[in-house]
This record gives C-alpha cells, structure tokens and sequence, in this order.
C-alpha cells in the first residue's frame, strides 16, 4: 500500500433517529442514520410507518387523479 493516500480509519459514534448509539469504524467524523437494528421493523417485529412526504396525493395531484 502506498503511504500518505488513504484516509484516515477512525472510531466514530452513530446516532440513530431514536435514540440509539453505539461506536463503529469509519473514515468520517460522525454518522447518523434514521434506522438501526434496536428500531428496525426486521429486526424488532414491530411495524413503523414511515410518512415518505405525501408522494401519493402529489402522485394524484399530477395526475388529475381523484
């Protein structure tokens, strides 16, 4: 490997949206990601909607849909 080319590996903390953080390794700063394993639908059994910002009435609305 070549010296003085690749980034810098370091630990870093990732925030999830609900709440939960825990340490990884990672090139980056810091993370924050909107799903990790303690909230995650596959992994907890429980479902969550997620509102992805009406893109069905603006679907519609495109459309001249009723």
């Amino acid at each position: 490997m070549k010296k003085g080319i690749h980034p810098e590996y370091k630990k870093v903390k990732v925030r999830c949206a609900c709440g939960n953080e825990f340490e990884t390794g990672s090139v980056k700063d810091s993370l924050k990601v909107e799903v990790c394993s303690e909230c995650h639908p596959f992994y907890t059994g429980r479902q969550k909607f997620v509102d992805k910002g009406g893109r069905v009435d603006k679907f519609k609305k495109k459309y001249g849909m009723k």
